[in-house]
């Protein structure tokens, strides 16, 4: 019983936490056109969320995104990021521990706005036993229950990733299954990846560049590798001593696996160096695969739909109505036709 209240408690002061931290994103939004129009407003940030209204129209006219205030407004944070999700697993697993809301269902992480609480929360449930990392968020979505604004987070980036994250946050307005975040993930991604290659065809721009999605491709398969040979390790039965000296094993192969591979490929292109030289475990991995894992079978949806947008969300939905066993094995099929 005194468990139960515990975690009761400890629920509620999570749920106080996080309707502050909304309330004060909906009190501290300013209207873009407000902010352009204002003489003391930096040129550059004027000019950055001009850009961004324009493709806050575009999502809505020619993605079929859809067509509210988000995006609209703009907040101006003063930190790094708007949230820190913080990841668990159990020491000897790859699958995360499980977060169950009313709205979102349950999710592989819980965001903080304050990073002083995202590393207390990390630190209990690393003090339980479970692996766990702390990931900064540039933007999220309340799926359209306020008016998300553009936050100065989502300008640390450029122009490309700007864009696109609108797309991707007004994806998961248009669509989201509760509790199964690799179909919301990589819908979006795909709704980002597609959006952002017609805005760029729209104006006769060059399309993004595909040698940086190769290697973000690549380097996923990587890590997508070790947690597999971590599960199998983990599935082994072998005693607990025997397996920490394999896990760590594993993980360091990987780095040296990491290095061939870059040096064979990307040698100018370090990008990843600093997190595969930070401590690496079960929970820091579970980010990988969760944004992409099926935005193969997305694509074949799209073109299915002979790329018509509203055809093609028509579709998605009915996938998002299946039980999700159903629904996995119609985008492993999905996944196979994009491969051929």
């Amino acid at each position: 019983m005194l468990s139960l209240l515990a975690n009761a408690c400890s629920t509620l002061r999570y749920v106080a936490h996080v309707t502050y931290g909304q309330a004060q994103l909906v009190t501290a939004r300013e209207p873009i056109a407000k902010v352009v129009a204002d003489p003391a407003t930096d040129a550059r940030l004027a000019k950055r969320l001009r850009v961004a209204l324009e493709a806050r129209r575009f999502a809505s006219t020619h993605l079929h995104l859809p067509d509210n205030r988000s995006y609209t407004s703009y907040v101006d944070l003063k930190r790094p990021y708007v949230v820190w999700n913080v990841f668990a697993a159990p020491r000897y697993s790859v699958e995360a521990v499980l977060h169950c809301f009313p709205i979102a269902g349950c999710v592989p992480y819980r965001g903080w706005f304050d990073e002083a609480l995202a590393k207390a929360d990390a630190d209990a449930l690393e003090a339980r036993g479970d692996d766990v990392y702390i990931g900064g968020v540039t933007a999220y979505s309340t799926l359209g229950w306020f008016a998300d604004p553009i936050t100065s987070t989502m300008l640390r980036g450029d122009d490309d990733e700007l864009i696109g994250t609108i797309f991707h946050e007004l994806a998961h307005q248009q669509l989201y299954v509760k509790g199964d975040s690799a179909f919301n993930e990589s819908f979006a991604s795909f709704v980002q990846d597609e959006g952002l290659r017609e805005w760029h065809a729209a104006r006769g721009d060059a399309a993004p560049g595909e040698p940086q999605r190769e290697t973000n491709d690549d380097f996923t398969r990587l890590v997508l590798d070790l947690r597999k040979r971590l599960r199998a390790l983990y599935a082994s039965g072998i005693d607990t001593a025997a397996m920490e000296t394999a896990k760590q094993d594993e993980i360091a192969e990987f780095r040296k696996r990491y290095a061939a591979w870059r040096d064979a490929y990307w040698p100018d292109d370090h990008r990843y160096d600093a997190f595969v030289a930070k401590p690496l475990n079960n929970a820091s991995l579970l980010p990988f695969g969760l944004y992409d894992g099926w935005t193969p079978a997305f694509a074949a949806l799209f073109a299915q739909s002979k790329r018509d947008w509203p055809a093609f969300y028509a579709r998605v939905r009915e996938l998002a109505h299946m039980n999700k066993a159903v629904r996995e094995e119609k985008l492993s099929a999905l996944t196979a036709v994009a491969v051929r």
